[in-house]
């Protein structure tokens, strides 16, 4: 007897093929027929004129803590999404607290389950139970910050030897790579000759290399440039994260960046990247800055230094237009009010200038005031969208609307369906067949996963069945915290997660680990 058997379903297989019609049938967590399904089921689903595709695989995921404070992940489980790959921009859930650095607030009590390296990490998934699955990678800056804490140097042999060592531990602990968020501290003191050495370790794994590159404005196309020497350095396959550019002066660069992975692609480097489908990106407004400065300790005296203030300023107003950056979250309960206004708008309600507000926001919230930035081309979004190399990544986090605060970016609702709806169906710019591919093949033959991303007899049965008339995102940037329509039914590994639209709870996911 099945599990559960799809009837009739509109087939999109996951490698770009054109859909077709078929029974799928699963049990024991497994797909076991595509065709004709004959046979008793527990469960039958009547599919005619729904698609049923792969689960959407995000590329790219910042829900590393969320999934131990939210495991039933349902911002991401909600638009389809059966496995997030976690641990990117540098930033991943280990190593921590593991002692080798005495850095001010480096053991507070952030009310999380204790663990330190990888594998205890992956334990507090396993032990609690999530929705979905889970590919993770190990931050460099993390890895960084146990060893150097948030020094702008380079590392001593000594210290680079600890940070390959750590690296090492991850890896075969399950990692699937290394990221770097060379555009945040501390992974922007670190050059590119300690990356080399640290994803060299990666590659003896037969990892991957994630990378925030270290510009995406003016210099972009320098940073891009250093991505693709540390591949080939390091003989590392390489992933760019969200790959896009930023400032307005800088729009229409893509099209020279493109040309760049393609040139090092027809040279031999196996490089590919991610992307989110808004115009708006999203990330801590002090991030140029240690937080440390932000909450006390030796920190507090920069911010009664005018010479370092001014550098903090400096760096602050290298984010770009003000009128354009959005307050999404801050902690401070005075500031609440100002959530939804961009930084040129309080600095207007204060009367004083535009990085006097940022400052005065970061002073008073401790360093914690993310933000959304629309500074991004809807031309670059569509041309970089269309490029086959590009797979589908949110860069968000798991939400859940009940307990969900602030206005953060809406692309942690909507991502994925958001192609779909608006994208495929309503710009043409992609044939839903290909847009499918983006979320399920392409990433799944990324992390080299076998057993997911394409819906084939024996793959596991992460599974999602849309109605490609309705799906749309309803998250928006002033509304960020409302699910999709047109998701009716998402499997993953053969349990039912997602049923008529409705999360039913269930958190049968795993954490899968790296094998070389």
């Amino acid at each position: 007897m099945f599990d559960i058997v799809f009837k009739n379903a509109r087939v999109l297989d996951g490698t770009g093929a054109p859909w077709f019609t078929a029974d799928v049938a699963v049990k024991d967590g497994a797909i076991v027929k595509v065709g004709p399904a004959q046979g008793e089921a527990r469960t039958v689903v009547e599919a005619t004129g729904k698609y049923l595709s792969p689960g959407f695989i995000d590329a790219h995921s910042h829900s590393d803590l969320p999934l131990v404070q939210n495991p039933t992940a349902d911002s991401k489980v909600m638009q389809g999404v059966t496995t997030e790959v976690i641990g990117q921009c540098g930033s991943s859930g280990a190593p921590r607290r593991l002692g080798l650095y005495k850095q001010e607030g480096a053991d507070d009590d952030d009310g999380m389950p204790h663990w330190t390296d990888m594998a205890s990490y992956i334990k507090v998934l396993e032990d609690q139970g999530i929705s979905v699955n889970v590919v993770p990678l190990v931050g460099h800056g993390s890895v960084r910050r146990q060893v150097m804490g948030v020094e702008n140097r380079a590392p001593d042999q000594n210290e680079l030897n600890l940070m390959k060592k750590l690296v090492d531990a991850a890896m075969e602990q399950g990692a699937f790579g290394m990221s770097t968020g060379l555009i945040y501290v501390p992974g922007k003191y670190s050059n590119t000759d300690e990356v080399i050495e640290l994803a060299k370790v990666v590659a003896k794994h037969r990892g991957y290399y994630f990378t925030h590159i270290r510009n995406e404005g003016v210099k972009l196309l320098e940073a891009l440039q250093e991505a693709i020497d540390i591949g080939f350095a390091a003989g590392v396959p390489v992933q760019v994260s969200h790959f896009k550019v930023m400032g307005e002066a800088n729009w229409g660069m893509v099209e020279h960046s493109i040309a760049m992975v393609e040139k090092a692609r027809k040279d031999g480097l196996d490089i590919t990247a991610d992307q989110y489908p808004y115009i708006a990106s999203s990330t801590s407004l002090g991030s140029p800055v240690p937080v440390s400065v932000w909450r006390g300790g030796k920190g507090s005296e920069i911010l009664n230094d005018p010479v370092e203030r001014q550098k903090i300023l400096d760096a602050l107003k290298a984010r770009g237009s003000w009128d354009k950056i959005v307050v999404a979250s801050l902690e401070n309960e005075a500031d609440q009010a100002f959530i939804g206004k961009s930084v040129a708008e309080i600095g207007r309600i204060q009367e004083i200038t535009d990085e006097e507000a940022a400052f005065g926001l970061l002073h008073r919230n401790r360093g914690v005031v993310t933000i959304v930035n629309f500074a991004m081309s809807e031309d670059d979004v569509r041309m970089v969208m269309r490029q086959p190399w590009i797979m589908v990544g949110s860069d968000g986090r798991a939400y859940n609307v009940k307990t969900a605060k602030g206005q953060p970016h809406p692309r942690s609702y909507g991502t994925f369906v958001r192609v779909l709806g608006r994208y495929v169906r309503e710009c043409g710019l992609l044939r839903l067949e290909e847009a499918v591919r983006k979320m399920t093949s392409l990433p799944a033959w990324r992390l080299g996963l076998q057993d997911r991303g394409i819906v084939r007899e024996g793959m596991r049965a992460d599974l999602v069945l849309f109605d490609a008339d309705k799906v749309i995102d309803n998250a928006t940037f002033t509304a960020p915290h409302q699910y999709p329509s047109g998701i009716e039914c998402v499997l993953v590994n053969g349990v039912v997660v997602v049923k008529e639209g409705v999360h039913t709870g269930a958190r049968p996911g795993v954490v899968l680990r790296h094998k070389k």
